[in-house]
């Protein structure tokens, strides 16, 4: 899904579908692409990750 262009395959998504409900696959697609969109973000102003462990 991180891909250009996103791209999720049938088989993956059937093996996720059975495991888990409508609900879940929308907040887990969600999740993922906020990760995406924030170190696109991240990497087009050149943040780093915080390294301090805090």
């Amino acid at each position: 899904m991180t891909q250009t262009p996103a791209k999720v395959s049938d088989e993956l998504f059937g093996r996720l579908r059975a495991h888990l409900s409508p609900e879940q696959l929308v907040e887990l697609t969600a999740a993922v692409a906020l990760e995406n969109f924030s170190a696109r973000f991240n990497h087009a102003f050149g943040i780093e990750p915080d390294s301090s462990g805090e």
